[in-house]
């Protein structure tokens, strides 16, 4: 195996405006260093203190969920690894992740998405307030708040994509802009 050209990699970050990029095993401790180096970073870049914090939230939902999501499928080959990419888009930031799911929960989430999708600002609100009113044992262990909360910061519609791997398993890639 040779080793990859790293400077061709570096151009199609820079391309694509790839500011972080993380690909293998997420645990709690890279959860954390990854998010101090994006908040650094946009520190640096001198963001608006409430677009770092929506930034990092955002950051912080979709990697603790892909994390909880390979803790509760430890039998799923390939659950633990996740894909993480923040980049910039025109004056947006991008944070897309994506990791291996049942077929099942990727076409789930994808519906749930395209539902969040359709719905306008005032909506995602009420269905916000919804199901924090929700009695937690009846939303089976999540409440779908930190899905519902990423669609309110979110400047566009969220996005997921759902491709088979196998008979058994799918990536699922969801894609937030703010």
């Amino acid at each position: 195996m040779s080793t990859p050209d790293l400077y061709d990699l570096r151009e199609i970050f820079d391309l694509q405006k790839i500011m972080v990029c993380f690909n293998g095993p997420i645990n709690a401790a890279l959860i954390e260093e990854i998010g101090r180096a994006l908040r650094d970073y946009l520190n640096h870049q001198q963001e608006a203190p409430s677009a770092v914090a929506d930034i990092f939230a955002v950051y912080i939902e979709m990697t603790q969920n892909i994390r909880r999501y390979a803790d509760q499928h430890q039998e799923l080959t390939g659950a633990s690894s996740a894909a993480i990419v923040v980049s910039r888009e025109d004056e947006h930031y991008v944070i897309s992740a994506g990791n291996v799911v049942t077929r099942y929960d990727g076409i789930a989430l994808k519906e749930r998405v395209d539902e969040l999708a359709g719905l306008d600002r005032a909506a995602l609100k009420a269905l916000f307030k919804t199901q924090l009113r929700q009695p937690r044992e009846d939303l089976n262990g999540s409440a779908g708040l930190g899905l519902i909360d990423m669609a309110r910061k979110a400047t566009r519609s969220l996005s997921a994509t759902v491709r088979e791997i196998d008979a058994e398993r799918s990536f699922l890639s969801l894609r937030v802009v703010l």
